[in-house]
């Protein structure tokens, strides 16, 4: 049996006493010589010796486990990932380089407790889908090893899979984090843009890359993203971005958008489709409200992602070292990459002027739902059958995962289930940049409900400390609930969309208010007014703003509306719109319309 790695299981045996760093190093170095015993997956490019992965252990010894979040915790990185003083190859030998020192990331891993046991293979220069495009071998899947891994985070999540460590470090530009963690039945954390720092990190695409987390659970990715996110001082892309609405509020009740059946794609796959819906169904009996979304602005999107100037980023990225070294790259890099230089600079502008449209109509659809769901890749394919058409089955799995970077989205591939060959499949949860916490959330209920075990082990879930833990994360915002000219699509909803503002959700106020129309304008504004009885619901809308722009939001508010402490319908409290008593004395009491959108759609 495969050990049971996740982290609280850890935690629990570190804090008893059953287990030590050293041992703990015992356990890995020799599963690992179990794995390659018995099929060698091509994993690894650099494993860590035995002595180097226990100089990390003896540091921690005699501290106090509790004193480290992730003490003990054994992790793996993608070879474009910079560890200090182990050579750095991008899967490819003649660009190596040893650093003196680690990657941001890596370094406040290392700093909170967790063991680096190695770094993993990858699609060269991290293009591709796949895992197959490396001199280091064909990564192979953690369930069959005639299949893919997925790429390019390839061997970051088979090592988690098989039970080699317990979370892993990948990078995502298209995709890389989501399809291999599909493929291998693994939570893939897309985190958004910036939240985690990519000094030391080779960039693929500069302006698209994240950092991305493979974890057996949705808590442990939520642990590793605690302590990996916020900024370096050094990263130019990097920046603040707490995450966003509670999530017991958020597993309540939630829309969740879904892909339109003419939009769904699973190349031959004939169960796809039924899995998929099974998880659409699963998401509802959650408490999921399901909207169909057109898909084909998110695709259009991604189409210009290999057919746009973002191939001239990735040639850019290594432009002294493929114009110098050509012959060193996998032919199949080598061409998607020399590409770049049929760019020009208008047609850069030309395709950002493009991605603008297409952002622009994607835009309403966050009006209507919380987050998307779609499948995470349409088909699994065999080592074989890639080789023999490279660009197309590529193509076939970033059909649902190209367009999130380009859309500055956040994105979380959850495990929902297996096919019959044995593979596993899943759906992806995304939503807007800065919705990490809450798609963890979401995914870790889905993840509870859809599978018996994690990875490739035979160990379920731990239920101990299983939700994604909101105390590790600063909240610094607030809840306002609005009722008037600032609701979505009304004159005044910029005031707080310039802001950074989101709507969280629709609701109604408990039935305790009156609601006006007050003379003058424009805009025409109503004023919500408790009463001790007679009064109705009003529908409101519940936003969250920073809590750095709250206090100039609620400046800008004229008399006699002010701020106040609403009472929602389900008994729970927010800040929101309120009005004077006495302003309201000879206004239009329009209470019975239910609200203020009712009431300006009514006939006059």
């Amino acid at each position: 049996m495969r050990p049971n790695l996740s982290i609280p299981h850890l935690r629990e045996r570190y804090l008893s006493g059953e287990l030590t760093p050293s041992t703990l190093v015992e356990l890995i170095c020799a599963q690992m010589d179990a794995e390659e015993a018995v099929t060698n997956r091509h994993v690894w490019i650099s494993r860590l010796s035995r002595e180097q992965m226990m100089a990390y252990a003896v540091a921690l010894e005699g501290l106090d486990p509790k004193s480290m979040p992730l003490y003990g915790i054994p992790f793996a990185i993608k070879d474009n990932i910079d560890l200090a003083g182990i050579p750095t190859t991008a899967a490819c030998p003649e660009y190596a380089y040893t650093p003196k020192e680690s990657a941001t990331v890596v370094q406040r891993l290392i700093d909170a407790g967790a063991i680096p046991v190695g770094k993993t293979n990858l699609d060269q220069f991290a293009t591709g889908l796949v895992g197959v495009r490396s001199p280091y071998g064909a990564c192979r899947n953690a369930f069959d090893a005639q299949y893919i891994s997925g790429g390019s985070s390839a061997g970051s999540a088979v090592s988690v899979a098989l039970g080699l460590a317990s979370f892993s470090l990948g990078t995502d530009t298209a995709g890389s984090g989501r399809v291999p963690a599909g493929l291998n039945n693994l939570i893939g954390l897309k985190p958004s843009v910036g939240r985690i720092p990519t000094t030391g990190v080779i960039p693929a695409c500069r302006t698209l890359d994240v950092v991305s987390i493979f974890a057996l659970t949705a808590a442990d990715a939520a642990s590793v993203l605690a302590v990996a996110q916020g900024p370096d001082g050094k990263d130019a892309f990097a920046r603040e971005m707490p995450p966003s609405v509670a999530h017991s509020e958020t597993v309540k009740k939630f829309r969740f958008g879904v892909p339109r059946d003419e939009d769904l794609a699973f190349h031959g796959n004939a169960e796809g489709l039924p899995q998929f819906r099974a998880a659409v169904e699963r998401l509802k009996s959650m408490g999921g409200e399901a909207v169909e979304v057109d898909l084909r602005p998110f695709l259009a999107v991604a189409t210009l992602l290999y057919e746009g100037p973002w191939v001239a980023e990735r040639y850019a990225a290594i432009r002294p070292f493929i114009e110098s070294h050509p012959e060193a790259l996998h032919p199949v890099t080598r061409a998607i990459t020399m590409k770049g230089m049929n760019f020009s600079a208008p047609d850069t502008f030309q395709a950002l002027y493009k991605l603008k449209e297409l952002e622009m109509q994607t835009r309403s659809v966050w009006h209507d739902i919380d987050v998307l769901v779609t499948p995470t890749a349409g088909s699994p394919y065999t080592v074989a059958e890639l080789e023999a058409d490279p660009i197309q089955l590529n193509s076939n799995l970033g059909y649902y995962t190209n367009f999130v970077n380009l859309l500055d989205l956040s994105a979380i591939a959850v495990p929902t289930g297996f096919m019959q060959n044995g593979l596993p499949c899943g759906v992806t949860l995304v939503a807007r940049a800065g919705q990490d916490l809450t798609l963890l959330c979401l995914a870790a209920k889905l993840h509870a409900q859809s599978v018996a075990t994690v990875g490739a082990t035979e160990h379920a879930p731990h239920l101990v400390n299983s939700w994604p833990n909101e105390s590790l994360f600063a909240t610094d915002e607030v809840q306002v609930a609005v009722c008037g000219a600032h609701l979505s699509g009304l004159p005044l909803n910029h005031q707080l969309t310039q802001r950074a503002g989101r709507l969280v959700k629709t609701v109604r106020s408990a039935p305790v208010y009156r609601m006006y129309a007050l003379p003058g304008g424009p805009p025409q504004r109503p004023g919500m007014v408790r009463v001790e009885e007679g009064g109705g619901a009003i529908e409101m809308e519940i936003w969250i703003l920073p809590a750095r722009e709250f206090g100039s939001f609620v400046a800008s508010i004229p008399a006699p509306l002010c701020i106040g402490t609403v009472l929602v319908e389900d008994g729970t409290q927010v800040q929101g719109f309120l009005c004077e008593a006495l302003a309201v004395a000879n206004a239009n009491d329009i209470t019975h319309h239910g609200g203020w959108r009712a009431y300006l759609d009514a006939p006059k």
